[in-house]
């Protein structure tokens, strides 16, 4: 029964109580019979009259009060027709096509229809299409219209209807008429004019402030290239260049220490200097000292609204980025949101070993305090990564701590170093232990050493990172947006050749006594070997020492060489992927490792990426591999391309001239579009110069 029923039905009941109470009165005359007979035939005669006009009133009033109620509902439908009609909110009815059924007056006044206009929603706002309009929880969104902004509702509403079902079949007719019940549902939309509100919104958007912080990356050095006289002049035009950048934009400077500076700006002005990919940092380098030397600068900005205090810890936070990415480069932190900018050009190494010594002592509190060292890398771990964690499975056992290296699945290029280490040549059984063992026997008072990555997810096992108390990073690859944030001591170093290279250094200055073995001291030697490429790519004078500090120590040159070498089945591998490579945009070579020829196809592909930047004209070489359902993307570079924000872009990062990125869900003529496409939008954004 419907709503209109029920009150129907209410008001009939109540109608027909006068008639029920002739029951009551018959009941009483009834008695009265056997105490007075008189009495009985008098009281029997009121009822009987009472009954005759009763009936009669309710036999005029029920049809007067039908046609009351009737006209009644007539007059509110009216009114709140009227009221909807009239209503300032734009209202309107919609079938399930989308298609207006009805609108009142402030619609038509604002879509410039007229009364009878029948066609889909969709031909006046293009937001409101037929999906949109399906959805049952669809609930608000915005659209747009002759410049102002609305925010839209749309309702599903579901109604009944008795229908009589006639037919002039004369089977039918001898049936009777059959009733059904048949639902429809309409769409009801609604606009709420928003555009002041939204106006004010951006207003108080704009003059909010922005967060920042500039360091002088290379003080020291170039202030050592000058004389006393000159250190004064060439910070003064530092000075002015920052000072003069930030007040065009209404900005306020600080400076705190002699390399160190503070600026506040309005938020309108971030989207400019974003634009612009904060040129400030090409505008300095301008300031020549001692030959070739140029000053380089690294920003740090935060906005997240107007907390001022989060303004600034977002500030530090992508200052210790711009950072640990090498510097030269500036990096904005948003609540939801990190953006890189610059950092196209390798960073000068420091010659001090400042930092390496006090993480080396720190290091070595840290297991001292502690019962057992584990030694983690990542997750199909090169030689740099094993070689690392043999370093500091060394220190460990320098001052009497039991340690473990926890390494997963071995690839045919670590196999030959891997088996250096086994009992049978005097080293513990546990020395090298599977994830799940570790994640098992580590204990709360263990601490676990993660090298050759920051990245949580890209560790042997992140199940084990996240069982670790304590944890210790060192790595040499750019922090990205994803880092490991528990870490009690971190060393990440991206001027580093190799995450070798860094352990090298730290066990200089761990014990002056310590000793390392033939076969540890090449393990460490062949990490950096291999990211070096044989020495030609991102080598210093630390690296240089780095591998006099190992060949010190016994490094057996020739035995080394012979553990990296290739067997067939890889060296053609690595030749078909030459062979097959593709130039795109005639500065780039895109091709495939065959992965089904080699055990591991991964290395192949790095070494096809490094022999494909031997050829004229190739700036930045890209060569795919699929493995495990997953396709791999080992990408090279010389000095002009920076492939680590192309890997960035994919999920990946690295180095700016060695970089990779895994991809799932794909196919590899997949992998090679994206790879293609994101070419595309990093040329078109000013990202990549050709």
């Amino acid at each position: 029964m419907s709503e209109n029923e029920k009150k129907t039905a209410q008001v009939s009941n109540f109608m027909k109580i006068p008639l029920l109470l002739t029951i009551l009165f018959a009941a009483v005359a009834a008695g009265l019979y056997f105490a007075d007979l008189r009495a009985g035939l008098a009281t029997s005669a009121f009822v009987l009259v009472y009954f005759i006009v009763v009936l009669v009133l309710y036999q005029a009033n029920q049809t007067r009060s039908r046609e009351e109620m009737v006209d009644y509902a007539s007059q509110y439908s009216l009114l709140q027709k009227k009221m909807i009609n009239e209503l300032e909110l734009p209202y309107a009815v919609l079938d399930p096509d989308g298609k207006i059924l009805w609108m009142n007056e402030s619609f038509r006044a604002l879509s410039g229809r007229e009364k009878g206009f029948r066609k889909s929603v969709s031909a006046i706002f293009p937001e409101l299409t037929k999906e949109r309009l399906l959805k049952k929880n669809a609930g608000a969104f915005e659209v747009n219209y002759q410049e102002r902004i609305f925010r839209a509702y749309v309702k599903h509403v579901s109604f009944a209807d008795d229908v009589q079902k006639d037919s002039s079949d004369e089977k039918e007719q001898t049936k009777g008429k059959e009733s059904r019940r048949t639902d429809e549902s309409l769409i009801v939309l609604y606009l709420f004019d928003e555009t002041e509100l939204v106006e004010y919104k951006k207003m108080n958007e704009d003059i909010q402030l922005v967060a920042g912080l500039i360091y002088i990356d290379n003080y020291d050095e170039v202030t050592e290239l000058v004389d006393d006289m000159k250190q004064s002049l060439l910070m003064a035009m530092v000075d002015r260049k920052v000072t003069r950048y930030f007040s065009a934009i209404d900005g306020l400077v600080k400076k705190t220490e002699k390399d160190k500076y503070f600026v506040v700006f309005k938020r309108k002005y971030l989207s400019g200097l974003q634009e612009k990919k904060f040129n400030l940092l090409e505008e300095v380098k301008s300031i020549k000292v001692g030959g070739d030397q140029s000053v380089s600068l690294s920003m740090g900005f935060g906005y997240v609204g107007n907390d001022y205090i989060k303004n600034y810890e977002y500030a530090r936070t992508a200052m210790d980025l711009a950072l640990g990415r090498g510097g030269d480069q500036a990096v904005v932190k948003t609540r939801d949101k990190i953006s890189y900018f610059g950092g196209n050009r390798e960073h000068t190494e420091k010659s001090t070993r400042v930092k390496a010594r006090v993480k080396a002592q720190a290091l070595r509190e840290l297991m001292m305090a502690r019962d057992s060292v584990y030694i983690m890398g990542h997750t199909m771990a090169d030689i740099d990564s094993f070689g690392a964690a043999v370093g500091i499975y060394c220190a460990a056992r320098q001052i009497g701590k039991k340690a473990h290296i926890v390494l997963g699945e071995v690839t045919t290029s670590l196999k030959p170093f891997r088996d250096c280490f086994t009992p049978e040549k005097g080293y513990p059984s546990d020395m090298i232990i599977s994830p799940g063992q570790a994640y098992e026997s580590i204990r709360p008072n263990s601490v676990l050493v993660v090298v050759d990555t920051n990245r949580p997810s890209y560790t042997e096992s992140p199940a084990l990172l996240s069982q670790a108390r304590t944890v210790v990073v060192f790595d040499h690859h750019r922090i990205g947006e994803q880092t490991i944030r528990q870490a009690e001591l971190s060393y990440i170093e991206p001027n580093a050749s190799s995450a070798c290279e860094m352990i090298a250094e730290i066990l200089q200055y761990f014990d002056d006594s310590i000793h390392l073995s033939v076969d540890e001291a090449d393990v460490i030697y062949a990490g950096i070997l291999i990211d070096t490429n044989n020495f030609m790519t991102k080598t210093g004078v630390r690296t240089f020492e780095a591998a006099a500090y190992l060949r010190r120590l016994g490094v057996n040159v020739t035995n080394v060489r012979k553990m990296m070498r290739n067997d067939m089945d890889a060296y053609k591998a690595r030749a078909e992927a030459v062979r097959r490579a593709e130039v795109y945009r005639e500065h780039f070579a895109i091709s495939v490792c065959p992965a089904d020829q080699v055990k591991s196809p991964t290395i192949a592909s790095a070494q096809a990426a490094n022999e494909l930047l031997n050829i004229v004209g190739i700036r930045a070489s890209f060569v795919l591999a699929e493995y495990n359902e997953k396709i791999y993307i080992s990408s090279r570079s010389i000095d002009e391309i920076n492939v680590q924000r192309i890997m960035e872009r994919l999920g990946g990062g690295g180095h700016m001239s060695t970089a990779g990125a895994q991809l799932t869900n794909c196919s590899i003529e997949e992998a090679k579009t994206i790879i293609q496409n994101t070419l595309d939008e990093m040329i078109e954004e000013g990202d990549i110069k050709l």
